[in-house]
């Protein structure tokens, strides 16, 4: 089963964060069009903050060789942008190996969404499995700071910001409230399954997945990787 991961990557090496930095009333999400030989388009929407400073923005961006504006919706435009810098020459003082990151672009992954910030990149992306998604964290723990703000399968419900399912959150939130993790528990799991209305074996399976999230999201991403 697959996986969705929502994770912020902290490196002000990546294309745009400048763009990022001088307008941080605008959100600014990027698109990069390989279609486009070794150096890929940026096509650039852009949602809110004032027209005049986000277009001097990319005046000023050393990254940015020129730009022009597509389209207009709103408080939203979209900006297609020439690159300055191949990606090797704009990450190549942060990054030491640049193959590696070459290998991150074959994997079976697909970042569906970058949005960029001052200091790095918020990616929304598909991985194929642990292993997909494992090797693109730790490559990013070794170069950058990397932190994981959402990690769930693939078809499952899930609560914003948490990475939690609602129904792993109501199974949390009822064993906190009830006492279970106390010590001495000051409640059992036939009373925790009893109140969600599932089987004891079921409330400890459901109990253990969100943990299991919990410590993927907090604790896991700051490991070192084991050695081979």
């Amino acid at each position: 089963m697959g996986l969705v991961a929502e994770f912020e990557i902290d490196c002000d090496a990546l294309p745009l964060t400048g763009v990022a930095a001088a307008v941080p009333e605008a959100t600014v999400v990027l698109q990069l069009q390989f279609n486009h030989g070794p150096r890929p388009m940026f096509l650039v929407t852009v949602t809110d903050g004032p027209k005049q400073a986000v277009e001097q923005a990319f005046d000023d961006a050393y990254d940015v060789a020129e730009w022009s504006l597509v389209g207009t919706a709103g408080a939203t435009r979209r900006y297609q942008a020439r690159p300055a810098l191949s990606f090797e020459a704009q990450l190549g003082d942060a990054i030491d190996d640049l193959g590696e990151l070459e290998a991150l672009a074959r994997a079976d992954a697909i970042i569906e969404r970058i949005e960029v910030q001052k200091d790095g990149w918020r990616q929304t992306g598909w991985f194929a499995d642990r292993e997909e998604f494992g090797a693109f964290s730790s490559f990013w723990q070794h170069h950058a700071g990397f932190r994981l703000c959402r990690l769930t399968h693939d078809g499952e419900s899930e609560s914003s910001g948490s990475g939690l399912t609602d129904c792993q959150q109501e199974a949390l939130r009822i064993a906190y409230e009830r006492g279970y993790f106390e010590i001495p528990r000051r409640t059992s799991l036939e009373e925790i399954a009893t109140e969600l209305g599932i089987s004891p074996s079921s409330a400890s399976e459901r109990l253990r997945r969100a943990q299991t999230q919990l410590v993927e999201e907090t604790v896991a991403p700051t490991w070192p990787p084991l050695p081979d």
